[in-house]
């Protein structure tokens, strides 16, 4: 793998579990540095003018400053193989075989969303069950 010089990381900004993944990865030490954008901010569209910013919203995304982007479980896999703690396991789970374990990582603490919507956003506790961000949205805390 390339090594890139630095990674941007778009998020959703409303999501809960987002916004606790990003301050989580925030925490890390890092090994290669990284920018977090709010996904669909007027700052994104300017920066990654190619990127389809309605879809950044519903996944995960991770831009290379060489342009290198990562969606879906690559993306979560790029999170953590920016990290000291976790760059092991994300070349483990790089792993063809294993790159499904990713995505299931992140559906698994996505899934906690049903049970952590406070329901300030005008809907029912658990109504909105993650599909839009399941594909977005927090790995567990190692």
């Amino acid at each position: 793998m390339t090594t890139p010089a630095g990674l941007t990381v778009l998020t959703d900004p409303s999501c809960p579990l987002c916004r606790s993944f990003a301050a989580w990865l925030w925490s890390q030490p890092l090994l290669v540095p990284l920018e977090l954008v709010p996904a669909g901010s007027d700052e994104a569209r300017r920066r990654f003018p190619g990127l389809d910013h309605g879809r950044t919203l519903e996944e995960v995304t991770v831009v290379g400053i060489d342009g290198a982007v990562w969606t879906h479980e690559r993306a979560w896999v790029m999170c953590l193989w920016a990290t000291r703690p976790y760059r092991g396991l994300a070349e483990r789970l790089a792993n063809p075989r294993l790159l499904p374990l990713a995505r299931g990582l992140a559906y698994g603490a996505a899934g906690l969303r049903q049970l952590t919507r406070d329901g300030s956003d005008g809907g029912e506790r658990g109504a909105d069950y993650p599909d839009r961000c399941a594909g977005s949205c927090a790995l567990p805390q190692g």
